[in-house]
């Protein structure tokens, strides 16, 4: 971690796509905290792509298209939802500078949301930031049950469809580790990282202005 003195220094959105290039990331230790720590873990988590995996009762909700899905339509809905307290983290490390730094990213096009309703209401979601053909993602919430599953789910579909490399956890939890997560040490991390950073991804190689069906986002997925 950084000394709290340069925690305070301004970032701005070139400097945290460096960071990102370069393997790392920032964090507040709190939302009442306006410091940002730079993290760089000694052991990373990535989902392999190539080896994302689908639990079958969750194709199944997938396909059954229950909830609409869509990308980029309200940021601030979704890192809002990111920032609640749970029943497992009464606590959030999104504070205001990390809301402000982000939507400048999501403004730029550089900054996703993959966002899950039901009707009118936002139920789950997940944002992160492309870079080559990299995605870090950042957080993911859910106010019903499979929301941010069925996020993910359509985040991988989508980052396969456009030709991504990587996909960064930062870390993996025992829920990550159903769809194949993995942890790597820092340098095979950097190795996958570099490969990802030559050419560009395509996030918008699925639909961005219509709802995407679950039956087409595990289609990609080579689930039927």
């Amino acid at each position: 971690m950084a000394s709290r003195e340069s925690a305070l220094i301004d970032i701005t959105p070139e400097v945290l796509l460096k960071a990102y290039s370069c393997g790392i990331f920032p964090m507040a230790e709190s939302a009442e905290d306006p410091a940002l720590y730079w993290i760089e873990p000694e052991r990373r988590g990535v989902i392999p792509l190539d080896r994302f995996h689908v639990p079958d009762r969750l194709a199944r909700t997938v396909r059954s298209d229950r909830f609409i899905v869509v990308v980029d339509r309200n940021f601030d809905a979704v890192i809002d939802g990111c920032a609640q307290p749970t029943a497992g983290r009464a606590r959030t490390w999104i504070n205001a500078r990390i809301r402000n730094l982000y939507r400048k990213l999501y403004e730029r096009g550089d900054c996703h949301t993959v966002e899950v309703y039901d009707g009118d209401e936002l139920v789950g979601g997940l944002y992160g930031v492309s870079l080559g053909r990299a995605f870090f993602g950042e957080s993911m919430f859910h106010r019903a049950r499979d929301a941010s599953k069925i996020a993910l789910v359509h985040l991988v579909a989508r980052l396969t469809a456009g030709n991504y490399r990587l996909l960064d956890t930062q870390f993996v939890t025992d829920h990550l580790r159903t769809f194949g997560a993995v942890e790597v040490s820092r340098p095979v991390y950097h190795k996958l990282l570099d490969a990802a950073l030559v050419g560009e991804g395509n996030f918008g190689t699925l639909a961005l202005d219509s709802p995407v069906s679950g039956s087409s986002a595990l289609a990609r997925l080579g689930e039927r």
